[in-house]
């Protein structure tokens, strides 16, 4: 009893203890309630509102609760199927309070109720399949970029002495790589690229796409000359290809320094920018057939070699860009808009571009697009950077005199080592003595206003001569 009477004050503190395990349920409830809320989508609720404030503000019954199933229709467009739900609940919940609040007859009440459960049902189904074809073009997308970093790997700002800038775009909303391809590899012949483009697009223009890159790839390592790599190429095409299928293609390489190797196999003329900014275009001396159509005729490609010095750049894109039109069919001026963005950044100039692109074809591009700039910088004098590297000479009076005696020194040695009878009839006659590091070694060394205390040696005067024997015999003398 009396523990029961101790403990009796504890008994209502122990309340608080039911509380806190109450709550947990409460905070489940709450986060489930704040999950629907935010799965319910706003619009739609909005629409069901302004519905439900005409018909309270006209009172005209039937004319506006029809106009309930808007919310859930609308709702299909945006949200998954629970909030489509949730908005047909709360539509039909509002149209039977506000039927029975205008004394609608029950027939034309459950006649508009009955249609909005049906809408409400469609929609959800609308937007459970929508729900499942974005999933499924999540995955395309996926897959596709995965592709895309398997074939047109992602190049470096800097390859080798050039700065480098890549923009691609596929015309095919649900993928992200189409017929059009570029490379970029260093090799044991200097850098070599290639952009070319497939005819056709979907799956099996990126199977061609693929074959041709890595024929290219393998090819660039292997074959020192260039048209040996196109001829690899169009080889591999002719037994893999289809008679009416084929690439268009620009092929360049950097063999050695200032000069560049083009060679054009019917594709778009490459754009060479000089230093100065002149914008040219590198048309083929002789025409050459597209890859995979050598076999229809006895044209073969040229080789072109052009200057390529410090500063210029290079070019190189896809029909995709020039053929691009506006609203009035005006196709894009690529050669004035290189001109207009040409910087010494490749990639601000090809993000200029690109943008330019697409805001004269309204948005959205109708075929794919690859644009690739390639940038020689300006090397830095080797002259100069040698010159700012020499250590200056010592002008102070102790660093002559110690320099002076540490060649004196050096020289004592050497004739020394010279003098050894020994040593020179283990050398072969003529061959460098090992003790000897420097092969000359001599100067007048005095310091400035001391003849007396002269570097050669005591005894010695200013301007005596210094003898050094240089190795394999013979004296170096200077006065």
């Amino acid at each position: 009893m009396s523990n029961a009477r101790d403990h009796g004050g504890d008994h209502w503190r122990i309340r608080p203890f039911g509380n806190r395990v109450a709550g947990p349920g409460s905070v489940s409830r709450k986060r489930a309630a704040a999950q629907l809320a935010a799965g319910t989508p706003v619009l739609p609720v909005l629409i069901v509102s302004v519905v439900v404030l005409v018909d309270v503000a006209c009172g005209a019954g039937t004319i506006w609760l029809p106009l309930l199933a808007a919310g859930p229709a609308l709702a299909a467009t945006t949200g998954g199927p629970r909030g489509v739900l949730c908005v047909g609940l709360l539509a039909a919940v509002l149209g039977a309070t506000l039927g029975t609040r205008d004394a609608v007859p029950g027939h034309e009440l459950t006649a508009v109720l009955s249609a909005l459960v049906a809408v409400t049902l469609a929609s959800g189904l609308a937007s459970a399949l929508r729900g499942r074809r974005e999933r499924v073009l999540a995955a395309v997308r996926s897959v596709a970029e995965a592709a895309q970093h398997a074939l047109l790997k992602p190049v470096p700002a800097a390859v080798g002495p050039f700065q480098v800038a890549v923009r691609y775009s596929a015309a095919a909303a649900e993928a992200r790589i189409g017929g059009d391809l570029y490379a970029l590899v260093p090799t044991p012949y200097g850098v070599r690229l290639i952009v070319g483009d497939v005819r056709g697009k979907g799956l099996p223009a990126v199977g061609t796409a693929a074959l041709v890159l890595g024929v290219f790839r393998e090819a660039a390592y292997d074959e020192p000359d260039l048209l040996a790599v196109v001829g690899r190429i169009e080889r591999s095409l002719a037994r893999n290809l289809g008679h009416d299928d084929f690439v268009t293609a620009v092929v360049a390489g950097y063999p050695q320094a200032g000069h560049l190797e083009v060679v054009n196999c019917g594709h778009a003329p490459p754009l060479l920018v000089r230093e100065s900014g002149t914008v040219m275009a590198v048309e083929p001396a002789h025409p050459a057939p597209p890859l995979g159509l050598r076999a229809l005729t006895d044209e073969t490609p040229s080789l072109q070699v052009l200057p390529f010095a410090d500063g210029d750049q290079l070019l190189l894109y896809t029909d995709g860009v020039t053929e691009a039109r506006n609203h009035g069919r005006e196709f894009y001026p690529l050669a004035e808009g290189l001109a207009r963005h040409l910087s010494d950044e490749p990639a601000d100039t090809l993000t200029a571009l690109h943008d330019e692109l697409l805001a004269h074809v309204g948005g959205r591009l109708h075929d794919d697009a690859a644009l690739l700039l390639l940038r020689k910088p300006a090397v830095p004098d080797a002259t100069a950077s040698a010159t700012e590297a020499t250590v200056p000479e010592a002008t102070s009076d102790a660093g002559r005199d110690s320099g002076s005696r540490s060649v004196a020194s050096r020289c004592r040695s050497s004739a020394a080592g010279a003098g050894d009878g020994s040593q020179a009839a283990e050398r072969p006659e003529g061959a460098a003595d090992p003790a000897v590091p420097f092969a000359s070694f001599a100067g007048e060394l005095s310091a400035p206003g001391d003849s007396s205390a002269h570097a050669n040696g005591p005894g010695r005067e200013a301007g005596d001569r210094l003898e050094c024997p240089l190795a394999g015999g013979g004296a170096y003398s200077q006065g």
